[in-house]
């Protein structure tokens, strides 16, 4: 029952203690920015620009649900964008003026038309035995 032997190695254990805490605070440091540039790599980039028709996101539909109902309204024309986001629309039905996060908006396609080749089918005669 030696109490400076007993202090020293009490000592050395704590500072071995301290060392496993830093090289697992490191270690988590470190898996944290490998997740955060993997998660910023996979976010799509909007690009949305004056004039351009958009689709405005209806999160209030959740209260008033529709089985078979679009949660997307519109169409909208951007009149104006702000940095950091933000998005003046302009209805075209109303004409009303509200400004809304860039998150909510997706682009409008009309007269979306493709290239389809048409096959006619031709009655098959039965085989005769």
């Amino acid at each position: 029952m030696d109490y400076d032997n007993a202090g020293k190695h009490r000592k050395l254990q704590i500072n071995e203690l301290e060392e496993i805490h830093n090289d697992f605070y490191e270690s988590a440091r470190i898996y944290k920015e490998k997740t955060k540039l993997f998660h910023d790599k996979m976010i799509y980039r909007k690009s949305i620009v004056g004039g351009q028709k958009v689709l405005l996101f209806n999160s209030r539909l959740k209260l008033f649900p529709g089985k078979l109902r679009s949660r997307w309204s519109g169409p909208f024309v951007v009149t104006n964008v702000f940095p950091y986001g933000a998005v003046e629309v302009t209805s075209l039905t109303k004409g009303t003026i509200f400004k809304v996060n860039v998150h909510i908006l997706k682009p409008y396609y009309e007269n979306f038309t493709t290239n389809v080749d048409v096959i006619e089918l031709r009655d098959v005669l039965p085989l005769e035995e």
